[in-house]
């Protein structure tokens, strides 16, 4: 009897492997132990499992059941939550895996390229916000760079980790400046998705639906199923349209999070105003693939850098990044006064995850009485021979943030001609004449590469440059 048990047994190994009978549940790397869950919106969690394979996940007293599709794909969605934790999740199908130390808080994606790769280890002061980076309730997931010529469902990632002295060395600096000011003055947890890359254009992460709402880019809209390609060593080229989108984004479309932070552009330089319009794709797109057409989206905008070639291109950057803010719920820190000329990389990162952050409290979470901008153009007018400046996010008044004369200040008259010009506060305003231009039409401000003016508001904050010769 003992020959015919042993042969079926064999047998049924056999089967077992050929069949693939052993399935197993798998998650995406996106969910898993120390992550951060949206707080008051329904949580959907998914994951692949043998078709037709009933999964449940338990997380508290709130359980949901789905069974896999013919793909293998499962998904469901629990309850909202408040804030807090940790959670326990447990997940049942073929097989059992438990997600511990899981927090109900607010999530917001980390994108673009090397500024926002910038690490903190290599920003300001580093050993001391090392030793002070001790902040159980913050957790951060980098993605690695993958560029992918078809969207991808999963992609390997370092995993959730909760920021500590041993960790945080490795988070997003602007991304973990931003979110420790988001935890202080929310007193939630808050979760960084770290997906971003240094030297990339915007293309790469923008999905097929944004660039067919944009009109103006009907070119690459047009051309999609020709993005990307692999090169004969099987490479794909990652800065090519949907490259980053497909390897990097594409995977937790169905994550819910707040909103995004986006510090890019230094590798579009010199597109101008064509650069609007491919933000314009990039967060509608986003906002589409996400299914959350309000989502936040705040970003930064270049400093001062001594780049070579034209020195209007990256204004003209400036200017398309600007104009970026007519897009409901968008938000831009402006860094003109913590630049360094020689560095593409300026180290104080702080400060631009705090002004991020003024933004995110100031118009996401409702905080009143915050002033989160420093000074935009709002309008001008000749009075005999000066130029009027009126603007918006004052604070009240004006100030030159290193006690000198205000600078880097240009009238023109009819024939187009700027000279530079002599500007003083009047208030909430700027008055500005220059020697030889005796009617004055048009101004700039701040409108040189390596212009880094003193022009901020009563909080401190700076103006973003700007012309009227548009």
């Amino acid at each position: 009897m003992k020959l015919p048990n042993l042969i079926t047994s064999t047998l049924l190994l056999v089967l077992s492997c050929v069949t693939g009978v052993h399935a197993e549940v798998t998650l995406p790397s996106i969910l898993g132990s120390h992550m951060v869950l949206q707080r008051e919106t329904p949580i959907t969690l998914w994951g692949w499992d043998d078709g037709g394979q009933k999964v449940t996940v338990q997380l508290g007293s709130d359980s949901a059941s789905s069974v896999a599709d013919d793909s293998g794909l499962w998904m469901v969605e629990l309850k909202p939550l408040k804030a807090g934790g940790p959670h326990k999740i447990s997940i049942s199908g073929s097989t059992d895996i438990t997600l511990e130390d899981v927090l109900i808080g607010e999530v917001w994606l980390c994108s673009g390229q090397s500024n926002m790769e910038w690490r903190v280890s290599q920003s300001l002061n580093p050993q001391e916000e090392i030793k002070n980076g001790n902040h159980p309730n913050i957790r951060h997931i980098k993605f690695p760079h993958r560029p992918s010529d078809k969207p991808e469902d999963n992609i390997k990632s370092e995993g959730w980790q909760p920021a500590t002295s041993q960790t945080v060395a490795q988070f997003t600096a602007v991304g973990y400046f931003f979110g420790r000011k988001l935890q202080a003055d929310l007193d939630v947890p808050i979760g960084l998705i770290g997906s971003n890359w240094g030297g990339t254009r915007i293309e790469p992460w923008t999905p097929p639906v944004g660039f067919k709402s944009v009109p103006a880019l009907k070119d690459i809209a047009e051309n999609l199923d020709k993005y990307p390609t692999k090169n004969g060593n099987g490479a794909i080229n990652h800065q090519t349209p949907l490259a980053l989108y497909n390897g990097m984004i594409h995977n937790f479309r169905h994550l819910k999070f707040k909103g995004a932070i986006w510090y890019q552009g230094e590798s579009n330089r010199g597109e101008g105003m064509l650069y609007h319009e491919k933000m314009k794709a990039l967060i509608q797109g986003w906002r589409t693939v996400f299914k959350n057409p309000d989502m936040p989206f705040y970003f930064v905008q270049l400093a001062p850098y001594t780049y070579g070639g034209s020195e209007l291109a990256l204004p003209e950057i400036w200017e398309a990044q600007e104009a970026t803010l007519a897009i409901p719920n968008t938000g831009m820190a402006v860094t003109t006064d913590i630049s360094n000329l020689k560095d593409i990389h300026p180290k104080n990162k702080q400060d631009v995850g705090l002004r991020l952050a003024l933004w995110a409290l100031a118009k996401t979470y409702g905080k009143e009485d915050l002033v989160y901008s420093g000074p935009l153009y709002k309008s001008h007018k000749a009075v005999g021979a000066t130029i009027e400046i009126s603007f918006h996010h004052t604070a009240g008044s004006l100030a030159s943030n290193d006690g000198k004369p205000l600078n880097h200040f240009q009238i023109a008259g009819s024939d187009g001609e700027f000279k530079p010009a002599v500007a003083k506060i009047q208030g909430d305003k700027v008055i500005v004449a220059s020697d030889g231009i005796a009617n004055p039409v048009h101004v700039r401000f701040g409108w040189h590469q390596l212009a880094e003016p003193n022009l901020v508001n009563a909080k401190g904050l700076p103006t973003s440059p700007f012309r009227t010769d548009k």
